[in-house]
């Protein structure tokens, strides 16, 4: 399994499956992932420093198993902002 860091840009939701398949970028690297995505959205926005660890597929995308946010995560900000009105 190999690892990347960077930053997420491009999140896009490819198919509505049971789970979704969502396609982001990270650092100009094209990624796939499936297992979670649910949580990534819920987790990550465009801009944020994220880890991720996978494999390629035959297309040249980094199908990710795992992510880890750096910092907080999306619904972490969200949940202050809230409690700061």
């Amino acid at each position: 399994m190999k690892s990347m860091k960077g930053v997420v840009s491009k999140i896009r939701v490819l198919k509505m499956n049971k789970p979704p398949l969502v396609r982001f970028s990270l650092d100009n690297e094209n990624c796939l992932i499936a297992a979670h995505s649910l949580n990534f959205l819920a987790d990550v926005d465009e801009g944020m420093q994220i880890v991720v660890a996978g494999e390629y597929n035959d297309r040249k995308q980094f199908v990710v198993k795992k992510y880890s946010v750096i910092g907080k995560t999306k619904i972490m900000i969200e949940f202050e902002n809230i409690n700061v009105r």
